[in-house]
């Protein structure tokens, strides 16, 4: 189990998913083709395959950081990411995906954050912590963009559907 920094940090990724878990029951079944009016703007559909991806990209860093350790990553490669996809099959995807990070975030220590890992754009490797932070801002950001097409379409959505509030 994670422990220090690594805890606190898997905790705020889990405060993600559990918001995009909850912003996933609030999409229209009717809507999944819907399009905010943006040129190049990700269908709703589409946009919920790319949630799956974001996670994608922790599982991937994670596996970087113990390969070997967590051969069971790789089987999440098999799973639908970067693709249309309607709300119930993005939550069940989302749970495996979810599981494979508690699984990666276990073996962490907050020693190994400030170690390199060889990434796909950095064969040399960045920190790790730098690696965790990059796909947590890019999580956030698609959870964000998740709630504004919801709002776009007209679905009355507020803080407490985008934020976890601690004590509440």
């Amino acid at each position: 189990m994670a422990s220090g920094i690594c805890a606190s940090f898997l905790a705020k990724v889990d405060d993600q998913v559990e918001r995009i878990e909850h912003l996933l029951s609030l999409v229209p079944a009717d809507r999944l083709g819907w399009t905010p009016p943006i040129p190049k703007a990700f269908t709703m559909s589409a946009l919920l395959g790319h949630v799956l991806d974001c996670l994608a990209g922790f599982c991937a860093v994670l596996y970087a950081a113990h390969p070997g350790r967590l051969d069971q990553l790789l089987e999440l490669k098999k799973l639908p990411a970067n693709q249309p996809l309607d709300p119930a099959a993005t939550a069940g995807h989302l749970a495996a995906y979810r599981a494979g990070i508690h699984e990666g975030f276990a073996l962490l220590r907050d020693a190994d954050l400030d170690r390199k890992v060889p990434t796909v754009f950095v064969s040399d490797g960045e920190p790790l912590m730098s690696l965790l932070l990059i796909n947590f801002e890019h999580l956030a950001s698609h959870k964000y963009q998740l709630f504004l097409y919801l709002r776009m379409m007209g679905c009355e959505v507020g803080s407490r559907d985008l934020y976890h509030f601690s004590g509440t």
